[in-house]
């Protein structure tokens, strides 16, 4: 083993571990050092067709460090595993120079049969804690994989991947190590149900349109803005939705009138009936959706009765067409 190779291998420790202070302290108490030394005299056994030898010290290489290299994996120069308590690397893997290795990673294999049967590694990558990359899969220079993250697939050049399985995560591509380190770690999965909910709220907005016109909403004045604040407190109203209804409280007329002073928020709610088991409900909720409203310190709902006025027909003459649901 050159000794050059292991005064490279100390550097690169310096370059990504803030921690390191000394050349001497990386020697003496740097587990994923030991392990890398461990395997280049390993390796080298293997490739004379040593095998049992190299297995041997690859043995005790993971007795002592908890870094399992098998002596047929290939790393490059300038690899850096940090901790490194629970790296396993196959057989047939190969890792790249200058990539940096968490603890917890796992280079694994996926099939039963001999040949290439482990991932292959770029130049660069960071390779997060507790990440997993299984099968003969291609990480290309420089590509980011996140913490817990199941990467089954190959991953390009310069591209962030999280999650399980893995996803690339934006479409920024790197092209050198230091600008990947950091704690951006955007989530494809967060990003899609945005795009629904917005794309919900357009729908909604769609169908409130068309709901005014329903029988049961024709009868019911439309609440009158006067102000932003106002508008505000409207918005926020019709995020509340009547169980038993499926409409807000603002759209089925249980918003009476709305008083605004100062910091004060006052609210005329009408129910249907005096022991309507929803009436505590619709009441907590009102009381907390405005009280995420920054200026609206204190908020007051005051609830009226105020029964619907059903027409009663003659028994000959009555067809309902629907229950209606008292509160």
């Amino acid at each position: 083993m050159a000794i050059s190779t292991i005064k490279e291998d100390i550097r690169a420790i310096i370059q990504k571990d803030p921690a390191a202070r000394s050349e001497i302290e990386i020697l003496l108490c740097y587990p994923g050092l030991h392990a890398l030394l461990f395997h280049r005299f390993a390796h080298a056994l293997w490739k004379k067709r040593w095998f049992l030898t190299g297995r041997f010290f690859s043995h005790i290489s993971r007795f002592l460090t908890g870094v399992e290299i098998h002596p047929g994996a290939t790393i490059g120069r300038g690899v850096v595993i940090d901790h490194g308590m629970g790296v396993v690397i196959g057989e047939t893997a190969e890792v790249g120079d200058d990539v940096l290795i968490y603890m917890g990673v796992v280079l694994g294999g996926t099939a039963l049969t001999k040949g290439k049967r482990h991932p292959t590694i770029g130049k660069g990558v960071v390779l997060g804690s507790g990440s997993s990359v299984l099968g003969p899969v291609s990480v290309g220079d420089y590509a980011k994989i996140g913490a817990g993250s199941v990467v089954v697939r190959d991953v390009p050049p310069g591209a962030t991947v999280v999650g399980v399985p893995g996803r690339i995560a934006g479409l920024e591509k790197y092209t050198s190590q230091d600008n990947i380190r950091d704690n951006a770690m955007p989530d494809p999965t967060l990003r899609v149900l945005s795009r629904l909910l917005e794309r919900q709220q357009v729908l909604e907005d769609r169908l409130f349109r068309i709901e005014r016109e329903n029988a049961l909403l024709k009868n019911i004045t439309e609440p009158v803005v006067t102000s932003d604040r106002e508008a505000e407190i409207l918005t926020a109203l019709r995020q509340i939705i009547d169980p038993e209804i499926g409409h807000s409280v603002v759209d089925v007329g249980l918003i009476r009138s709305i008083d605004i002073s100062s910091d004060t928020v006052k609210i005329e709610m009408a129910i249907n009936c005096e022991a309507c088991p929803l009436q505590d409900y619709l009441v907590a909720q009102v009381k907390a959706r405005l009280t995420l409203i920054p200026w609206a310190k204190n908020v007051d709902v005051q609830v009226v009765n105020d029964p619907w006025d059903w027409q009663i027909l003659p028994p000959a003459e009555y067809k309902p067409e629907y229950t209606p649901v008292s509160h």
